[in-house]
């Protein structure tokens, strides 16, 4: 299974007063840090290796974690520095130990799919990047994906039109030559790439059916947390 690298650095100003001295990846959903359980699942799904990286309250995050044995696998650490670098820049600093091919996670949430499918789906488009997606028709947050026989055909953040169903789910195999076009060093957000894959026809897709979890605002924290009480209670 490839390594997985998780987003864990933002500021989470969505999620104050909780997260004004306490990065969203601790925030407790039913009484257990959220990336406790985001590597749980990692683990059961067979997952060996997971690279977090940190910004905001990064030594918080390592003194609860660890090495990872707790949750049954390796977890290393990629650090922003004295200046965050963004969902793109934090992936590009951690490729030295993330490797040539990797899944990227969001820290906010929690899917209900399949890896070894996302895996073998990225190994057999022939493209160097692959992005999950969801039909979302508005229902969780603006559609942003035009995506159509296997590939997503537009990636857009800044503009969301009628023919865009489907929604980035928060999951995607990326190959580390992709960051080549990227400036070497600074901030940058992976939506910006994601976007310039998308219109050279280098960003395959894979459709996921299941709805997913974020803690990335207070109303999905709540919804998340009571999904947790209900499936262990």
């Amino acid at each position: 299974m490839l390594p997985v690298a998780i987003l864990s650095g933002g500021l989470a100003t969505r999620l104050r007063p909780i997260t004004d001295a306490l990065p969203k990846a601790l925030v407790p959903v039913a009484d257990r840090p959220f990336v406790l359980r985001q590597l749980d699942y990692l683990g059961k799904q067979g997952v060996h290796r997971a690279v977090l990286c940190t910004g905001y309250c990064g030594e918080q995050i390592e003194a609860v974690v660890g090495d990872g044995s707790i949750c049954g696998l390796n977890v290393e650490y990629s650090r922003d520095g004295d200046s965050l670098l963004g969902t793109g820049g934090a992936i590009q600093k951690a490729l030295p130990i993330l490797g040539r091919e990797f899944f990227v996670l969001y820290g906010d949430s929690f899917l209900q799919l399949e890896l070894s499918l996302v895996e073998r789906a990225y190994h057999e488009c022939d493209l160097p990047a692959l992005l999950t997606v969801y039909h979302n028709k508005g229902k969780w947050d603006a559609s942003n994906v035009l995506f159509e026989d296997g590939k997503v055909i537009e990636y857009s953040k800044e503009q969301s039109r009628s023919e865009m169903q489907y929604i980035d789910y928060g999951l995607a195999v990326l190959s580390a030559n992709i960051f080549n076009c990227c400036p070497p060093k600074g901030a940058f957000d992976l939506t910006t790439l994601y976007h310039q894959l998308s219109i050279s026809h280098q960003l395959a897709g894979y459709e996921v059916l299941e709805r997913f979890y974020e803690i990335g605002s207070l109303e999905g924290l709540a919804e998340t947390d009571e999904y947790f009480r209900l499936v262990e209670s």
